[in-house]
């Protein structure tokens, strides 16, 4: 039996987020890192850990973001996820999100702190569920929303995909 995105929204309890489709946190440690104990720019302690389900479909994309926190995404079930990663030193690159390895997919895709990011499903795709396991634990303040003119001007090599994956095709 396959499952509808709607159905695995329902069954998951994915809300819909303002950074990454549909979201439900699983896991949040208790364990606290504190503030003094993190790099500059940190508000506050934060949970050693944190790990959440989302839900990309044509209608909620990842917006073009960053975290200060490393992550790790889990493709689990549907469509491949091709991710855009803009990092920290200048570089990028496209890779494919999924489960076929054998054209060069992957099931996991680490993300380190600070690069920006975002996403699409292929062609005709209906939805793609992955999750996200962050050290440490995110919180709103740890996001930044990325400019894609600004992103642009930053990294010319990736102006193109940029556009592509934004919707900003002027």
């Amino acid at each position: 039996m396959s499952l509808t995105s709607k159905q695995i929204i329902e069954l998951l309890d994915l809300k819909k987020h303002s950074t990454c489709g549909f979201v439900s946190e699983t896991y949040r440690s208790k364990q606290q890192i504190p503030k003094e104990a993190l790099p500059p720019g940190y508000d506050g302690p934060r949970a050693l850990g944190s790990v959440l389900y989302f839900m990309v479909t044509p209608e909620a994309q990842i917006v073009l973001h960053r975290i200060r926190a490393d992550q790790m995404y889990h493709h689990y079930l549907g469509d491949p996820l091709e991710v855009l990663l803009l990092y920290p030193d200048g570089t990028g690159r496209v890779t494919v999100m999924g489960s076929d390895l054998e054209r060069e997919m992957r099931p996991q895709l680490f993300i380190p702190g600070s690069t920006f990011h975002t996403s699409r499903l292929p062609p005709g795709g209906s939805y793609s569920l992955l999750g996200t396991s962050e050290w440490g634990g995110v919180e709103p303040s740890d996001v930044e929303i990325g400019n894609p003119e600004k992103l642009i001007r930053t990294y010319p090599a990736f102006a193109e995909q940029i556009r592509s994956f934004t919707g900003n095709l002027s």
